[in-house]
Order: C-alpha cells, then structure tokens, then sequence
C-alpha cells in the first residue's frame, strides 16, 4: 500500500533527525500522507516538517528538503515516484510513477499489511418481541458492513446476534398476549402481531398500572425457567428470531452465532462473574439510600442518591443486580464480555439453529466460539455509559489489555421525517425536524414494509427488467442509505427521499457498475480479445503527462482505493467507503462522458479500457464490502 510506504518511510527519516538533534519522538507527531486537493500540489503531500520545527529549532523549508533529499535515494520509495518537491511553507510533494502503478496488478496494490487478529463484532441485538424496524436495520448494516471490512483487511471474525430474552420487552409482550383483548385482524407474520400486541400492553400498562405487576411475575419466570410463562417466552422469541433472521437476508445480513442471555443465566456464566465482582473494590452493595439492597458498580466520587440531570438512567447502567434480585441488562453484559474475551473460565456449548448458524444451547456440543482479540459492539449512542461500566468492571479485573480493545461503535438514531411521521399517522403539529420512532406506540417503519415499497417504486421505475431482480435493488438501496452517513447524524428518515434512484445513492452505483461492464464487453466482442489485461500488454506506451484531466482524476482516484479502505477499517467508519466510492462513480461517469472509449484511436483506446477495467475492479471491491451486489445488467 503506497501511504503506508511512504509513512513508513517518513518514519524512519524522522527518527534519524530526531536522534541526531538529541531529542525523543513527539507522541502526538503525526505522519500522514494526505491527498491534495489541488492536483498540482502532486498525488500525495506531507507536512511533518511544519511539526518538527519547533522542536529542531529549523525552518520548516530546510527540514523539508532535507527529508526530501533521503527519500530521493529511499529504496521502497524511489521507484514508486516520478518526482518529489518542496513547497512553501514546508510541504513534501509527491507524484506517483504511474507507469509503475499501471503495471501493478490490481491485487497486488490491494493490502499487505493484514493482522490476522480475532474480532468479534456484536451487532443487531434487537429484542426478540416485534418485527424489527428500520432504526434496527441501520445497527445490522454497520455492524455487518464492519465485518466485511475487517475481513477484507485480514482479521478473523466472529459475528455475534445477542439475544436479550429476558428483558422487559419480551416479558410486556408476553403480557400483552395473555392479558388484553384478542386482536382478531388477520396477520401475515408473527412480529407484526406482536408488533401490534406491544404497543397495546404499554397503553394498559397506563390504564391500570397494576398490570405492570404482572411484568415483574414474568421477568422472574423469564430467569428461572421451566415454567409455563417461561415456555411461552421462549417459544415467542424464537419465532421472532426467525423472523429477524428472514428480514436481515435480502440485505445479505449473516451471523455466526446467536447468543441467548438466558444461557449467560442459567449456565453460571453470571454466577462466576458475580464471584470475581466481588474481589473488587468497586463492586458493593448499598446498605442506604435509593439503592438499598441493590449490588452496583461504585463510581469515582459517588457519595449519594440526589437526584440531578439523567440521574435515573445513571443509577440503572451501575445497578448489576436490583434489590429484588432480579439482573440487569449491564450485568449480564460484563459476564458475557468476559466470557467474549476468553477470561471468565467457562465455555457455551450450541446447537444449529440455521444453515451455518450456532446457537447457544446446554444441551448441545463444544465450539471454538470466542476468545477475541477485538471486542466491537454496535449499539446505539445511548448506550455509551453502559459500554463503559463494562469496561470498568474489566478494569477493575485486572483485564486492562481487554478493556483497551473493547470498541463501542456508537450511531445516531434512526427518526422520521415530519411528512413520513405524518403518513403513519403521527400528530406533526409540533413543528418539529424529526419525530422519533416508538415501539410502544406502534409507531415505526417495519423493514419487510420498508423493502416492499421500495420494490414497487423501483420497479415502476424501470423500463428493462433484466438483469437484477427489482427486490434486490431495492434492498442495495436501503442498505447503501443507511450507511452513507456519519455514524453519529441522526438519520431522519424519508420515505420519498430513500426511494430516489439518482444522485448519492445506491442505485447509481449499481448502474456504473453495470455500465462498466457493458463498456468492457462490447470491447472483448469487437477485438475478440481473452482480456483488456492481455491486450495491455502489446499496447504502445502512454504518456502519463498528456492524460485528459478526467483521466488523470479517475486514476488518481483508483490509486487512493487501499488506503481509504485501510482508513475505514482502522477507524470503524462505513460512511467513509461510501464518501470514496460514490465519487469513484462519479469520476468514471464524468470520463465516459467526456473521454470517448470505445470510438477512440489507439493508444488511448486500449488505456481508457483498462482504466475502465480497473474501475470495474475497483467498484466490485468496495460493493462487495458494502454488501451491495456488482450486477452486469441492470
């Protein structure tokens, strides 16, 4: 990967004229070869002279051609660059070689420096007591698209659905379908029934709060087991599981393994984490206060119960084990990280529960399930302080090197538009931007709803029906919506603007594909060549300094392809392969546009095939990793 060869090497030109001045290395110096905007200020550009300085008590200018000066003779560096200079006030130009990049095949520029470390990555997550809707859609299509990436870079990893089927919600619908009136409407799918059941409960709930009693009755069940409410839970999840799994498949959403918390339970795993809490200094039991008799995780500079901004939802993230005994979500969440990392002394065993699809199960067999050296969980951006009472019980531990590489991926939430919060009957007379989606109240966009209107706009919209499938674009659709964001906006949902086909969408990208395709196989009919690879070989040669402006930014804009895929993959961001790849798409539309192939005379012909085909190589990589598909047709 070119960046990283030219970071490395700055590296190590750095750590001369650091030793040679006497002084240590900074450890907020940052080296990074950037891309100048301005295509004159060379294909890549450094400014560690600005930063050294101060520090080598020189001009930013001097430093600069000095370290220009050794990366001139730089073995790993000379060849790739055709030039390097020195502009004011210190920055380091490079221009890439292209004729070297050229003749580097497309899988060998790719990624060289892969880890092969274990990740686990948990996302998903939904409660298993409604169909799932699209805010839980948004949390799959990241954590799923995290995974490819990270595959993609070389690590080994382990995709994890956890199954919370003892929480409230599962135990409010299992209320609700034993203790309001029967819902005579017809149903297709269970969640939606229970979609429905959900919200009717909570509105009881409030009509005679004495019924909430009746949550607690299962939540107790739910945890002990073997009873009839627990069956009855049970056999409610599962089937909703299913279905969650049906719905993630068009979207192209696998799994390697459900974890149910039942398991973390019934099988001691909390047990043995309760035993090793309580080795610690900061897990206690109150003896005073609002949390009398509840075990909780004490907190730097707690002193009482008084009420302040968000002190509720505070007390119930550090609160393991309630005072009626009952667990909390945090508590089984430690236990399970644990367990993730490899360090609680005890092991699952699973049963299959789908093609290439493990469940936990007591009854079932051993596994090599687990021991990560990555934990990532995707989980909304309120759930930040939960995430960190589990990195501070992995602390407290002694599990310092695991609690360093638990990562939290937090998001925004998904809401609505005011003309999409109105379509499902939503009072919009607030005036607000947004309105949230509400399980309890029955207010939200189902995705098996979703997808099947985005098929009939798609489809309605198409004038050719070969090639992909309407549903599967419509899907690709969706899922490149949902990621196009910055993981933290909060993702105001419309329906009108999710369904357009041009523009930053997935659709587009789909289409360039596929023109690219078609470029390409009209080229091998007409010169009935095996490939344009081949017929590069016997091309006459190009010179790189006449290219057409839209030729130069395309492959410029190719080269840049490892290293931005490397990015996004360090820093756990999807959006920035989304940000990459529609301007690739842009960039080889604007060139086909303006820059005749097919019609053109040798040797630009055969260089404007290969730079499609390159193009072509390119855009089925990322799609691929966004989990999109690379259709020849559309």
């Amino acid at each position: 990967m070119i960046s990283k060869q030219i970071s490395l090497a700055i590296e190590e030109i750095v750590q001369v004229l650091l030793a040679e001045a006497g002084q240590p290395r900074p450890d907020k110096l940052g080296i990074i070869a950037g891309h100048p905007a301005s295509l004159e200020h060379g294909d890549y550009s450094i400014n560690i002279a600005m930063q050294l300085a101060k520090i080598l008590k020189k001009p930013p200018l001097v430093i600069a051609n000095t370290i220009k000066d050794k990366l001139l003779s730089h073995t790993q560096i000379q060849p790739w660059f055709q030039q390097i200079e020195v502009a004011a006030p210190g920055f380091i130009n490079l221009y890439l070689n292209w004729e070297k990049w050229v003749a580097t095949p497309f899988s060998t520029l790719s990624l060289s420096d892969q880890s092969h470390s274990k990740v686990i990555i948990e996302h998903t997550s939904i409660n298993p007591n409604k169909s799932a809707h699209i805010g839980h859609l948004r949390n799959s299509c990241i954590g799923d698209t995290l995974t490819r990436m990270l595959k993609r870079t070389g690590h080994q990893v382990e995709v994890h659905n956890y199954i919370d089927d003892l929480g409230n919600q599962l135990a409010d619908t299992v209320v609700g379908i034993l203790h309001t009136p029967s819902n005579e409407q017809a149903y297709s799918r269970f969640g939606d029934f229970c979609w429905d059941v959900y919200s009717q409960v909570n509105h009881a709930y409030k009509e005679n709060p004495d019924l909430q009693n009746e949550r607690a009755v299962v939540l107790h069940q739910l945890e002990q087991g073997n009873s009839n409410l627990a069956w009855v839970g049970l056999l409610v999840a599962e089937r909703i599981v299913k279905e969650h799994l049906e719905e993630m498949k068009p979207f192209n959403i696998q799994y390697d393994v459900l974890v149910w918390e039942s398991s973390i339970v019934r099988e001691g795993f909390w047990s043995h984490a309760f035993e090793l809490l309580k080795t610690t200094a900061i897990f206690q039991q109150e003896t005073e206060g609002k949390l009398t008799g509840c075990w909780v995780l004490k907190q730097p500079g707690d002193k009482d119960d008084s009420d302040g901004p968000g002190h509720a939802d505070y007390q119930a993230d550090k609160v393991l084990i309630r005072s009626n005994g009952l667990l909390t979500y945090t508590a089984k969440d430690i236990a399970y990280h644990l367990w993730k990392f490899g360090v609680l002394g005890k092991e699952f065993r699973y049963k299959k529960f789908a093609d290439r699809l493990w469940s936990t199960d007591p009854t079932g067999v051993k596994r090599p399930i687990g021991k990560a050296d990555m934990v990532i969980n995707i989980i909304d951006h309120r759930q930040e302080y939960p995430q960190a009472m589990v990195k501070q019980a992995l602390l407290a531990l002694g599990f310092e090197q695991q609690a360093n590489q638990l990562r939290h991926v937090s998001y925004g939430v998904v809401s609505l538009s005011p003309d999409t919060a109105a379509g499902l009957g939503v009072d919009i007379s607030a005036g607000r931007h947004s309105y949230p989606m509400s399980g309890r109240q029955g207010i939200g966009i189902k995705v098996a709803v979703l997808l099947d209107q985005m098929e009939q706009i798609i489809d309605a919209k198409r004038s050719r029906k070969a090639g992909l499938s309407s549903r599967a674009i419509a899907a690709a659709a969706i899922r490149y919506y949902l990621l196009r964001f910055n993981l933290l906006t909060e993702v105001v949902f419309d329906l009108d603007q999710a369904t357009e086909v041009s523009g930053n969408t997935g659709v587009y990208l789909l289409y360039s594909y596929a023109r690219s395709c078609s470029i390409l196989d009209k080229a091998l009919e007409e010169s009935n060549a095996k490939s344009q690879a081949e017929a590069a070989a016997h091309r006459e040669p190009i010179d790189y300094s006449k290219l057409d402006i839209q030729e130069y930014k395309l492959m410029r804009h190719l080269a840049y392809w490892p290293e931005t895929l490397q990015t996004a993959a360090k820093e756990l961001t999807p959006n920035t392969l989304c940000s990459y790849v529609y301007e690739l798409a842009t960039m080889f539309n604007h060139f086909y546009a303006v820059c005749p192939i097919l019609k053109a005379e040798e040797p630009k012909k055969g260089f404007r095939l290969w730079l499609t085909e390159r193009f072509k190589d390119t855009l089925h990589d990322a799609l691929g990793i966004l989990g999109l598909p690379a259709p020849k047709r559309m």
